[in-house]
């Protein structure tokens, strides 16, 4: 009998693992399950956020070189004791090893846009000449206010925080980054933290309207139900609890991954990124292969190389940094930066697309540690004075 592997979610770590595991394996059904049949470039939903049009990519045609079927639906319920994932319109689809990779959402505020929600683009287009208030300086913050900025001229763009963009960066790299959103007109106040959105205004805590025509929420983290509500183990914010080899504590037939998936090394919780979940799927169809063959799974080892920012599109930095992402003394900026950004969001493309059966453009073993993402590009010829 073929073994049945569904995977939940077709964003960059779930596509990672159906395809790491369709072309390592023979005698299984691989099943991929997503409400959409196009796939969200997450490494570019800042540009899409602007009104920028990028190449449409279908999943069905994505996964079809691996061998993976894909099926349109989103799923309702999973019933963990029989091993069925049951969609919202009825069918069930049974299986002996469940990928979970449904990820996370921004939380949803009235009043105010996330950068997924295709009205924001439209919204940024009526309002070119108004106000545009970003809420939060993490990374999607920085880079949403950035590529705005750049894109609409007349358009005045706060960035609204408690904290200091880039304060993860080190003091070399930060100072680029906030002279380019300087030099880009991009208004910083920090130290402040957002009460409410109102329809025309950003409420402060301390009672202050800052007047807004579009309202940008970047801050926070949702995690879906369905895991906590088929009784997976979760932790306090709702991410599945996993053992050392990504297997769910409390079920071990289902693996899960990406920012869905509460994930310890030895310097502490990995955050949700592309460059962390990535390897997390590479890695989950090395472990069901090795499974399937009789053979025990790895642990899973993973530390950060680095920080991307894009900074509109003539212009960005990247921090590369230790394991437990703590800076290093090396960044890049300027058109080295840019290219080494292209590289990296471009390279999961790339894999899709190719027949290669291991997921080497994205992970390598370094000093013992496994999983550590890489360009799939290789970095050349940087310009003089760009690494630090």
């Amino acid at each position: 009998m073929k073994h049945r592997i569904v995977v939940l979610g077709a964003g960059y770590t779930g596509m990672m693992a159906a395809h790491g595991i369709a072309r390592r394996t023979k005698d299984t059904d691989v099943t991929l399950v997503n409400p959409t049949d196009v796939f969200t470039e997450r490494l570019r939903q800042h540009q899409v956020a602007v009104g920028q049009e990028l190449a449409v990519h279908r999943i069905p045609d994505l996964v079809k070189p691996a061998g993976v079927a894909f099926v349109q639906g989103r799923a309702a319920r999973i019933d963990a004791a029989g091993r069925r994932v049951i969609l919202d319109d009825g069918r069930e689809l049974i299986y002996d090893y469940l990928v979970y990779a449904i990820g996370s959402t921004t939380p949803r505020v009235e009043h105010a846009f996330t950068i997924d929600d295709p009205a924001f683009a439209q919204a940024l287009r009526s309002n070119a000449e108004g106000v545009l208030a970003v809420c939060g300086a993490g990374l999607t913050g920085i880079e949403a206010a950035a590529e705005a900025a750049e894109a609409y001229p007349g358009l005045r763009v706060l960035l609204l925080s408690r904290g200091e963009p880039g304060s993860m960066m080190g003091p070399k790299a930060r100072a680029y980054l906030m002279n380019t959103l300087d030099r880009l007109g991009v208004e910083i106040r920090t130290g402040v933290t957002v009460a409410r959105v109102l329809p025309h205004a950003v409420e402060l805590s301390g009672g202050e309207l800052v007047p807004s025509d579009v309202t940008l929420w970047t801050t926070g983290v949702v995690q879906d139900r369905l895991a906590a509500d088929a009784g997976l183990a979760v932790d306090d914010t709702g991410r599945v609890v996993v053992d050392a080899v990504l297997r769910s504590a409390s079920h071990p037939e289902v693996f899960a991954i990406g920012d869905a998936a509460a994930i310890r090394q030895a310097y502490g919780t990995i955050h949700g990124t592309c460059q962390s979940g990535i390897p997390t799927g590479a890695h989950t169809a090395e472990s069901i292969t090795r499974i399937l063959r009789g053979k025990g799974p790895r642990p899973f080892r993973f530390g950060y190389i680095h920080q991307p920012v894009s900074l509109g599109r003539k212009d960005a930095v990247i921090q590369f940094t230790n394991p437990d992402d703590t800076p290093s003394r090396w960044y890049l900026k300027g058109r080295a930066a840019i290219a080494y950004k292209e590289a990296v969001s471009s390279s999961p493309l790339k894999f899709y697309r190719s027949k290669t059966a291991v997921p080497s453009a994205f992970t390598k073993r370094t000093g013992g540690r496994r999983n550590r993402l890489v360009p799939a590009t290789p970095l050349t010829n940087l310009s003089k004075g760009s690494a630090r």
